[in-house]
C-alpha cells in the first residue's frame, strides 16, 4: 500500500474580529467570565458583504494549501470537505468548491462529523490514498457558525464559544514507508447526540411547525444546543482515550509526541490533557484564544499555523485528536 503525506497547508480566517468586550455589548456575558470558562479573547465573524460564506472561505483556504503544495487543481482526484454549517442545505460545499476552483468532474464528498470532521475527512482521504484509487485529494474542514447564532441572553452560554474560519490541506501519494499519515482511529456513541445538537428545522420538524409551534420564538430549536459540563466529562476522557490508542498501534510513546494539535474546543480541555500526558508547551498548539471554537475548520487552521511558525518540522511525530457532537471522536498519527 501506499503512503500519504500532507503535501500543502493554508487557512482563512475573516477580518472582521469580535472581542470579549463585543459580545458584553450583545448579553449579559463580559471578557472575565468567557476567558476563565473557555480560555478565548476574540474571534472571527463573517460580515455581512463581505463576500464570504461556508464554501468560499474553504475555497481561499484550498487556494494557499494548493500553492504552497506544487500541485494543480487540475490533479486533484477527489474534495473532501467538513462542515456542520453547509451554505445550502442542499448540494453540499464540496461541489462548490470543485465549481469556484474551476476543477474538472472529479468526485466531490462532504462530511457531516461537526467537531471531529476534519479527522474524519483526513482519514477518508487516507484510505482512497492508501489503496492506489486516488493519487491527491483535497480536504477542507470550513464553518460559518456566526449566522446561525442566538446573541441574547438565552444563547449566551453557546455563542461567546464558535467563531468562523478554514483551513485546508492537500495529500498525496508517498513511496517513503513510515513518513506521512500513519494511522487514524474513528469512533462514535449515538446515545448520546442530542447532549450537543442542533435539533431543528429537520425533516421531522421543518419550518412550518417551528413558526406554528413558537409564535412569540421562546423555544426556537434552530439554535445550538451544549450541556456542557457532560460534554467536557466526556471530551477529556475521549481524547485520552484516542491519543494512546494511535500511539499504541504505532508503538510509539508519549515521549515520542512533537506536536499535538488538539480540535480548539475550550483551552480548558486542551490543558486537562497536556497536563495529563505530561506535555509542555512547545509541544501542544492552541489558538482558540483567537479565533473560538470553529469546529471542522479548528484543527487545519491550528496545524497550518504550527507548520507555518516553524514548530512542525521533517520526521516530527504529530498527532491530530477530535472530540464533538455525535458523539464523535479521532485521531490520526503523522510521521512529518
Amino acid at each position: 500500500m501506499y503512503q500519504t503525506k500532507i503535501a500543502g497547508l493554508g487557512k482563512y480566517v475573516p477580518e472582521n474580529v469580535v472581542t470579549n468586550d463585543d459580545l458584553s455589548k450583545m448579553m449579559d456575558t463580559n471578557d472575565e467570565w468567557i476567558t476563565e470558562r473557555t480560555g478565548i479573547k476574540e474571534r472571527r465573524h463573517i460580515k455581512k458583504g463581505d463576500g464570504n460564506s461556508t464554501a468560499v472561505m474553504g475555497v481561499k483556504a484550498a487556494k494557499i494549501a494548493l500553492e504552497r503544495s506544487g500541485i494543480s487543481k487540475d490533479d486533484i482526484d477527489l474534495i473532501v470537505f467538513a462542515t456542520l454549517s453547509p451554505d445550502y442545505y442542499f448540494p453540499g460545499c464540496g461541489v462548490q468548491v470543485q465549481e469556484m476552483l474551476d476543477i474538472d468532474t472529479c468526485p466531490a464528498l462532504d462530511v457531516r462529523n461537526q467537531c471531529s470532521g476534519f479527522v474524519y475527512a483526513i482519514s477518508v482521504a487516507d484510505q482512497f490514498i492508501k489503496t492506489g484509487m486516488y493519487k491527491n485529494v483535497l480536504v477542507i474542514g470550513s464553518e460559518n457558525h456566526s449566522g446561525g447564532l442566538d446573541f441574547t441572553n438565552r444563547g449566551r452560554s453557546v455563542s461567546v464559544i464558535f467563531g468562523d474560519g478554514a483551513g485546508a490541506a492537500v495529500l498525496t501519494r508517498s513511496d517513503h514507508n513510515g513518513q506521512g499519515i500513519l494511522s487514524s482511529h474513528l469512533h462514535s456513541e449515538g446515545k448520546h447526540a442530542l447532549e450537543l445538537s442542533l435539533k431543528g428545522p429537520s425533516t421531522n420538524y421543518w419550518v412550518p411547525e417551528i413558526i406554528k409551534d413558537n409564535p412569540q420564538g421562546d423555544d426556537i430549536p434552530y439554535y445550538p444546543y451544549m450541556n456542557g459540563q457532560f460534554v467536557f466529562k466526556n471530551a477529556v476522557q475521549r481524547f485520552s482515550e484516542v491519543i494512546n490508542e494511535g500511539l499504541q498501534a504505532n508503538g510509539l510513546e508519549v515521549s515520542d509526541i512533537d506536536m499535538l494539535i488538539p480540535h480548539q474546543a475550550n483551552l480548558r480541555i486542551s490543558q486537562f490533557i497536556q497536563q495529563k500526558f505530561r506535555l509542555n508547551d512547545d509541544q501542544v498548539y492552541n489558538n482558540i484564544q483567537r479565533y473560538g471554537n470553529t469546529t471542522a475548520a479548528s484543527i487545519p487552521i491550528a496545524l497550518t499555523e504550527a507548520w507555518e511558525e516553524g514548530r512542525i518540522k521533517d520526521e516530527d511525530i504529530v498527532v491530530l485528536a477530535a472530540f464533538g457532537s455525535g458523539f464523535t471522536w479521532g485521531s490520526a498519527i503523522i510521521k512529518w
